[in-house]
Order: structure tokens, then C-alpha cells, then sequence
């Protein structure tokens, strides 16, 4: 994948911009309708885009926290521990337009990947931004695992240096919507 090129997101739906070399794990295996997954080629570093449904019973900071917290539960997580939690500048989106509010928060994790017993501390950056006027949360996950993990794809490759947080911030402030009609009738 170019790393200057919006690269399409949901059948076109929207587009952002990804780190160079960044793997559709589409290709790979079967992933859920409403993710986009990519995959460092040489780490076990992740990029997940989710559209999910709007949880206005929380606001603010505690939404972010929320959707932290149901992460961790849905990957069997051991230990959620939330490092910081900050607002973003919407001013700084490109979905600007229909965004009303968003967060980024950074935490820690314990997680056994499939096939494995030992759970390892997983650092996840996540970008909460919420548009009610299409009933959604838009949340934008980087998974870095520690350093030392490597990923199956591969042996490391300096030509794939590890992604960090310029990478992430530039997916969240690209993240472009093209088309409306992804959210069904409004």
C-alpha cells in the first residue's frame, strides 16, 4: 500500500491514509463488516477502523473509556489500565463536518493471542470520534504489542520500519467520508 494515497475504506464508504506497507487482513481471513483491519508486515502492530453504534448513555471522556473497556472484554482482556485520555481538535479532521466530538486515549491491555496461554501487555491507542447524526462511533484502534513480539508474516524488516504515533494520528485526521448512504437511510 502507498503511503500517501487514501487507501478506500468500506467498499469506497470513506478512505484514509495509511502507513507504508500496511497489510488488508481482508486477504488474510475473514474480518467482521463493520472493521477494516490492516497489519504491519513485519510486527504484530495493527490499525483497526470500526463503525459502531452510537452510545449516547455515555459523553465525553467516559465515552472513550467506554469503548476501552469493551475492547479489553470482548478480547478477554486481563488488566485495563487507561493511561491518558485527551480531546482532539476537531478543527484537525477531516470529518470536521459531522463530528461533534473526539478523543484519543492510550492504555495498556493483558491479552493472550489466539492458540496462546501466556497473556502479554498490549498498548492501544484509540480514537474515539462520535457523529450522531449517523447514530455512530467511529473508533480508530493502534495496537502495538511489546517490541520483542514478531509477527508470523515475517522476520523483521528494516525496509517496514515499526509504525508509531504519526502514523496513527495521520489515519484519524485523514479518515474521510465519501458516502453517507454507509450509515443506511438517515
Amino acid at each position: 500500500m502507498e503511503p500517501t494515497r487514501a487507501y478506500p475504506l468500506f467498499g469506497g464508504a470513506f478512505s484514509a491514509i495509511f502507513p507504508g506497507g500496511a497489510i488488508d487482513v481482508s486477504d488474510l481471513r475473514p474480518v467482521p463488516d463493520n472493521q477494516e483491519v490492516f497489519c504491519h508486515p513485519s510486527t504484530d502492530q495493527s490499525l483497526i477502523v470500526e463503525l459502531l453504534e452510537l452510545q449516547a448513555h455515555v459523553q465525553g471522556e467516559a465515552a472513550a473509556r467506554y469503548h476501552f473497556e469493551d475492547v479489553g472484554r470482548v478480547q478477554g482482556s486481563r488488566v485495563l489500565q487507561v493511561e491518558s485520555v485527551q480531546p482532539l481538535n476537531l478543527e484537525n479532521l477531516a470529518l470536521r463536518g459531522c463530528c461533534q466530538e473526539a478523543w484519543v486515549l492510550s492504555g495498556k491491555q493483558q491479552v493472550a493471542k489466539e492458540n496462546q496461554q501466556v497473556a502479554k501487555d498490549v498498548t492501544l491507542h484509540q480514537a474515539l470520534l462520535r457523529v450522531p447524526r449517523y447514530q455512530t462511533d467511529l473508533l480508530v484502534t493502534f495496537n502495538q504489542p511489546p517490541p520483542d513480539n514478531r509477527s508470523s508474516l515475517g522476520p523483521e524488516n528494516p525496509s517496514s520500519p515499526s509504525w508509531n504515533l504519526g502514523d496513527f494520528e495521520q489515519l484519524v485526521t485523514s479518515l474521510t467520508l465519501h458516502d453517507p448512504n454507509i450509515f443506511g437511510p438517515q
